[in-house]
């Protein structure tokens, strides 16, 4: 079995960890190193019978991904400060809001930037107040700001001067020019305030954004550590709701992102178990390649198809942009990189 198919097994509960030998932990440590999952595998191996070296590593990656965690909601605070003496509130999304909602799927998770979703109508004074409170740009090229200004679905990325923590300031979750147009003011106005205080999306909202990231807006890199994302916390809101998976449906179909959800709740009934409830389980024969993607792999954690990565990098352009747009976007791209 390929360190990818052990990890996968692990994490779904399908494989015990002590009949794995030192070689397997050695694969399987390369794996979760790459999706940024070893953490997560920590937390799922709690108290499981590991070799005495892999439980010190597991030790030491679970005290970290918490430390991280208080971080990102300090940096969460840090943004509330700077928003709210000028009257705006926004909405946490992704890993920082998985750790203020105290989430299954928070457990280990590595958050990176932290990203908030504000009203459209906000975008330029949120700007104003991040930049007077110690944010500044990233990127200082003209072209990039006015690309991500006129057709994606944040600001270009900030970082704190002082911090040096990154902030992704959303209006909406798909960039403009996608196919796609989710409905940006019910994600901010149904919004939930969480057990931390901060605001999050709605559980069926929350859902439809992961598979969004996942499916929609990417190519797939960080695949696995999204889908066990999605798995949890699906997983979880319909133990609490027995009528989730219907309002999701009808959720996904607001956003316009069924197709999209309903990949994901197959992909995570394929690789982690997921039960899904009738019609949600039927058959797509593209699901193959979506789950030769996400797991190819090798014992080193090394991307063994290329070809297929680079399907589904250009399959992510494609999704984001028409044709003429991105073809102008990628020529322009190009000549600046060998200029």
């Amino acid at each position: 079995m390929s360190a990818v198919a052990a990890f996968v097994d692990l994490l779904a509960g399908r494989r015990d960890a002590a009949t794995l030998g030192p070689r397997d932990w050695d694969g399987l440590i390369g794996v979760a190193r790459s999706e940024a999952m070893l953490a997560t595998l920590a937390h799922r191996l709690d108290g499981a019978a590991v070799p005495p070296a892999v439980a010190a590593l597991f030790a030491d990656q679970r005290a970290a991904a918490e430390v991280a965690q208080r971080q990102a909601l300090w940096e969460a605070e840090m943004a509330r400060r700077a928003l709210a003496p000028v009257g705006i509130e926004f909405v946490l999304l992704k890993g920082a809001a998985y750790a203020a909602a105290d989430m299954t799927c928070a457990a280990g998770r590595q958050i990176g930037d932290l990203d908030i979703l504000v009203l459209g109508a906000d975008i330029r004074r949120a700007e104003n107040a991040l930049l007077k409170a110690g944010w500044e740009w990233v990127k200082s090229d003209p072209y990039d700001d006015h690309y991500y200004r006129a057709h994606m679905h944040e600001l270009p990325p900030m970082i704190h001067s002082g911090r040096d923590r990154m902030i992704d300031v959303h209006h909406t979750i798909l960039p403009k020019t996608h196919r796609i147009t989710p409905d940006a003011l019910a994600l901010v106005s149904d919004a939930v305030t969480s057990g931390g205080g901060f605001a999050v999306l709605q559980p069926t909202d929350m859902a439809v954004h992961c598979a969004a990231h996942m499916l929609a807006d990417g190519d797939l890199q960080g695949g696995l550590r999204n889908l066990w994302d999605f798995h949890l916390m699906t997983r979880g809101f319909a133990a609490a709701d027995p009528g989730f998976w219907r309002q999701l449906d009808g959720r996904a179909a607001l956003h316009g992102l069924q197709d999209a959800v309903h990949r994901a709740a197959r992909l995570s009934r394929d690789l982690y178990g997921a039960a899904l409830p009738g019609g949600w389980d039927r058959q797509d024969p593209a699901d193959i390649w979506f789950r030769r993607r996400l797991l190819a792999r090798d014992d080193w954690g090394r991307v063994t198809q290329p070809l297929l990565e680079q399907a589904f990098y250009i399959r992510s352009h494609w999704l984001r942009m028409p044709p003429a747009m991105l073809a102008k976007h990628l020529w322009t791209k190009w000549q600046k990189q060998h200029s």
